[in-house]
């Protein structure tokens, strides 16, 4: 990051971003528009008493909402915001992003082990069976947009979708990467590792206080760094006309992570046997189409 006023400026959106998706959120569920809902949940979480399992594994117990929202912050590394806006600008960022999205399972199956409890484990191996469905899609949607740009720099990847963004020259991958995405942050219809309905609350269900603070926080910041990954390698990043570059992408992050909260509404359920059937059926294949299409397209 050159300019440490851009950086700032940077940063406030992000987090700015982050508390307007815990009002979306809940707006989503509850149909009201509650802005300082976000800080008073926080501040009764933090001075929550601390309900700790009796056979807990201490070192998992500990790590793994820590882990979680760590995930999400750095993928959000890589992520340029304009032409000269990465906190960390890596050649091989969209690898990273990739590698950095693999630990969210990781810290998903800490927390659903760690507490030594049915629900949260039944939650960790479903997003287990999760991660198995959507991983394949979700890797070959964003290689597909690395083969146009011939590079892993996420800011080559945005300059290469000068003239045509990328949810029009490969529908196919951005459709992929969408769903992805919300079974990435087990959202709807993917919330099923989390169900509230019938574990109540599955991989966090027996986390209080602090520790359960860090786990809202880091969906939170998972869902705003998938919708900005969507932005980065979809949606042109910053490009746009009239505003500066960190603006447009602000815009369209933001649009992106408010769709998350309504499209899987209306999306059918399936468990996560169904969404392994699903994947290796018909996603896979369509993920494997995108890349023969693209590589055609390249070659004419």
């Amino acid at each position: 990051m050159e300019n440490p006023l851009t950086l700032l400026v940077v940063l406030l959106l992000f987090g700015g971003g982050v508390y307007a998706l815990a009002v979306l959120e809940y707006w989503s569920v509850a149909g009201q528009l509650a802005w300082g809902r976000p800080v008073r949940l926080a501040l009764h979480l933090l001075l929550k008493e601390e309900i700790r399992p009796r056979q807990a594994d201490t070192v998992f117990y500990e790590t793994a909402p820590v882990l979680f929202l760590a995930t999400a912050a750095l993928a959000a590394a890589v992520l340029p915001w304009s032409a000269n806006a990465p906190l960390l600008g890596l050649a091989t960022g969209a690898l990273f992003v990739n590698a950095a999205f693999a630990y969210v399972m990781v810290a998903m199956l800490m927390g659903g082990w760690a507490v030594n409890g049915v629900y949260a484990m039944l939650g960790g191996w479903r997003f287990l069976g999760q991660l198995i469905a959507y991983s394949m899609p979700l890797v070959m949607a964003l290689t597909a947009t690395v083969m146009r740009a011939e590079s892993m720099l996420p800011a080559r990847i945005v300059t290469s979708q000068r003239e045509l963004w990328n949810i029009v020259y490969q529908p196919i991958g951005f459709g992929l990467f969408y769903l992805a995405a919300l079974a990435l942050a087990f959202l709807p219809p993917f919330d099923f590792p989390v169900a509230a309905g019938e574990l109540a609350g599955g991989v966090w269900a027996e986390f209080t206080g602090a520790r359960r603070l860090l786990f809202r926080l880091g969906r939170l910041l998972l869902i705003m760094t998938l919708a900005l990954t969507v932005t980065v390698f979809f949606l042109g990043g910053w490009q746009g006309p009239w505003l500066p570059g960190f603006a447009w992408t602000f815009l369209k992050t933001l649009l992106v992570a408010a769709s998350f909260f309504g499209v899987g509404r209306y999306l059918p359920r399936l468990r996560y046997d169904q969404q392994l059937e699903w994947s290796w059926k018909y996603a896979t294949p369509a993920a494997l189409v995108n890349i023969l299409w693209v590589g055609i397209l390249l070659l004419l």
